[in-house]
């Protein structure tokens, strides 16, 4: 969890926010992140259709989980209602990571998940990358629907939409980010040179035994 000043939570904001955008996780000003406190009740969110090249801290939105802003002189992501409702319904989640990562990003335009091809799957995402039932951007569908799939699972797709992933701080949510696109890409090369094998559900179960 996130016991960091609101200061501190800003500047980690941006620092991945420009790191994702610089990986191309993030493209043009799409994608969001943001951390959250339950203690001060405080999330602290990117900013609407800012440009990350030129993102601050002072650009950083602060909000409770209800939209009241409490700083920041934009409009907070679109998206602030899917965070809010990971927060409420999932408590141990301290971060959230939304990218539009284009291998990722393509399973989700082809509604279907990521299946378990390879083995750090297990442990940084707890198995395959599941699909989350399209919903109207900008609304808390998005966040009630991806709740759903999270069983065991640290991220998943949005159907026609995108990459989410939790953690319990920017740096594992964004680490898990980086796997499913990483996933996504390999599993998309291999699907070129024949059928793929998933992993079997015997092994996938012994790997988190461990």
């Amino acid at each position: 969890m996130n016991h960091m000043t609101v200061q501190a939570m800003k500047e980690a904001v941006c620092a991945w926010s420009r790191q994702s955008y610089a990986e191309h996780l993030f493209a043009g000003t799409s994608g969001n992140l943001s951390v959250y406190d339950p203690e001060q009740d405080v999330m602290v969110i990117t900013p609407s259709s800012i440009p990350y090249e030129t993102m601050t801290e002072a650009d950083i939105m602060v909000l409770r989980l209800d939209g009241t802003v409490l700083e920041g002189p934009h409009k907070p992501s679109s998206e602030w209602r899917m965070h809010a409702a990971l927060y409420r319904e999932k408590p141990e989640v301290g971060a959230v990571v939304h990218t539009h990562s284009p291998y990722a990003t393509a399973f989700a335009v082809n509604n279907t998940g990521i299946p378990t091809i390879l083995i750090e799957m297990v442990p940084f995402l707890g198995g395959d990358v599941p699909l989350a039932p399209f919903a109207l951007p900008g609304t808390e569908a998005v966040g009630t629907g991806a709740v759903a799939v999270l069983k065991e699972r640290y991220g998943c797709l949005l159907a026609n939409h995108g990459v989410l992933a939790i953690g319990k701080d920017l740096e594992q949510a964004h680490l898990r980010a980086v796997y499913i696109e990483d996933a996504a890409r390999i599993c998309s090369i291999a699907m070129g040179h024949g059928p793929i094998v998933t992993m079997s559900e015997a092994d996938i179960a012994a790997m988190r035994g461990r």
